[in-house]
């Protein structure tokens, strides 16, 4: 195959995951927003290389470094960036990498009007989660919102700077600004949940213990670091993150950083989260 000339450009956008497939590194675990390895840049047992399917972009929460895949290349051959440029070019390369043709672009949501909880498919939906629908009038609204001209309908929880989190049986997404949601009564005891279906499914199976605490939901693990300057006002807080590497991250942090802190996932062990354990335990 006769070697090609590939600009930077171009290159950022070769799949991650088949660049390491090919060069030994397979994901011990995917779903469909990212990907996990084992990193490939030191021996480890517990994978904490992570790439986004969504940005084709990788992370190693190990090094505190990421980037695309130039920069993956340089870091794990050691080369510059014409030599990265050149190895990319070379026959055996090309042979294997695909441009991702169409990047995912971002979202531009419009909230067109919000009501209580009355669509059919959205109340089969909470059924499907084992959620009540009298748990969900609580706390969630039917939102219609536009995004890229087309028209949809889901499930809302508001954070608490106004944008939503939304979710139907086909998909998730959020509208500006994306951030926690902060329920706030006042009280003693603060309990926190990385998303929304976790937070309903201890309001399901516990309802006087939301009732007596208040709650953050995360909507994102990236926003656990945010919620300390909250936790610190509280007596005694009870994490409820998932059996997974980011839940394992951000709840370790949270240990360290306060004494008050209690990590309750020994009540779902045998689960990724509270509402898997809701809906087969």
């Amino acid at each position: 195959m006769k070697k090609e000339n590939i600009s930077c450009r171009s290159a950022r956008n070769f799949c991650l995951v088949k660049i390491l497939e090919k060069l030994g590194h397979f994901p011990t675990r995917k779903t469909e927003k990212e990907a996990w390895f084992l990193s490939p840049f030191r021996s480890e047992t517990q994978a904490s290389f992570k790439i986004s399917l969504a940005l084709n972009r990788w992370y190693d929460h190990g090094m505190g470094k990421g980037g695309n895949s130039i920069d993956l290349i340089m870091q794990l051959k050691n080369f510059t960036v014409k030599e990265t440029l050149d190895f990319i070019s070379g026959s055996d390369v090309l042979f294997f990498q695909k441009p991702i043709a169409n990047i995912k672009k971002k979202e531009n949501i419009e909230i067109i009007s919000i009501r209580t909880i009355k669509q059919i498919a959205l109340i089969e939906y909470l059924k499907s989660r084992k959620i009540p629908i009298e748990v969900a009038h609580h706390f969630l609204k039917e939102i219609y919102y536009k995004s890229n001209g087309y028209r949809f309908f889901g499930l809302g929880l508001k954070n608490h700077l106004g944008g939503w989190e939304l979710r139907n049986k086909f998909f998730k997404s959020s509208s500006s600004p994306k951030t926690y949601t902060y329920l706030n009564s006042k009280k003693e005891i603060l309990l926190v949940f990385e998303g929304m279906f976790d937070f309903l499914s201890l309001a399901t199976i516990n309802p006087f213990l939301i009732s007596q605490s208040d709650s953050i939901i995360l909507n994102s693990v990236s926003f656990a670091s945010e919620i300390e300057e909250h936790i610190a006002k509280y007596k005694n807080t009870l994490l409820f993150l998932d059996n997974d590497l980011s839940g394992n991250l951000a709840t370790t942090r949270l240990l360290k950083n306060f004494d008050s802190v209690v990590d309750e996932r020994n009540q779902y062990s045998k689960y990724v989260d509270l509402n898997q354990k809701l809906c087969h335990g």
